[in-house]
């Protein structure tokens, strides 16, 4: 087995080659637009500094979100463009399950609730038990004194990701809510550890059929009038 991994959910973009040993190589880059600019590049020096070529390739792993509109676009479309050019399957990768799979082996006992950024107060969330199973679904969840109230009054709940530091001043004060001082970002190589265990249950998707999970639709600004000044 030897897969190619790809997570473009935010800002940024991660990739990482696995086989059956585990993790060969992997790159981060968290920069504005670096999904779009360098992506294709890191690909290329993943599988390069592995000591493979593209062709070696057995499945293509991408993050299938939620998270950023444009960024899972480009990592969808990059992934399934591989997978028509080299005839490979595809594995998709639930992005919040996979960044729970970076801090399961630290926190035993814990439930853990990665968030990504949504805007306002709203983020993109999900709670999964320490053996990377759901406990609540993925959702977009609207951030109040009452959230996870019902998870929290039994166990420790570890929260986490680029959505949580806006949330912090309103569930820190439940005893039980735990947050990390480590930055936790989505990371091709927990997707790739996930899509190991895809590959070898058979869960492909239908390349064709496949879209990102979005949980909302794209909003885009208003358009201004016609002759307005931009400043």
């Amino acid at each position: 087995m030897l897969l190619l991994s790809i997570d473009t959910s935010i800002r940024g973009c991660s990739v990482a080659i696995h086989n059956d040993s585990g993790l060969l190589a992997a790159y981060d880059l968290f920069t504005d637009k670096s999904s779009s600019a360098m992506l294709t590049t890191l690909m290329r020096d993943s599988v390069a500094h592995a000591g493979y070529q593209l062709p070696d390739i057995d499945a293509i792993v991408v993050a299938k979100g939620p998270g950023s509109y444009t960024g899972l676009r480009v990592g969808v479309s990059t992934a399934k463009g591989l997978c028509y050019a080299l005839d490979k399957p595809l594995i998709a990768i639930n992005t919040l399950q996979a960044m729970a799979l970076q801090l399961a082996p630290f926190y035993p006992g814990h439930l853990f609730c990665p968030m990504i950024d949504a805007r306002r107060m709203e983020v993109y969330a999900a709670v999964l038990d320490e053996n990377n199973a759901f406990v609540q679904q993925t959702q977009a969840v609207i951030i109040n004194d009452s959230s996870f109230r019902d998870l929290l009054g039994d166990q420790k709940v570890v929260f986490f990701g680029d959505g949580a530091a806006k949330c912090r001043p309103v569930l820190e004060p439940y005893p039980n809510a735990v947050f990390p001082s480590a930055d936790i970002k989505p990371s091709a190589r927990t997707v790739g550890q996930l899509g190991a265990i895809a590959f070898a249950n058979g869960q492909f998707e239908d390349v064709a059929a496949f879209e990102p999970y979005y949980l909302k639709d794209f909003m885009s600004h208003a358009p201004r009038k016609a002759g307005a000044l931009v400043q």
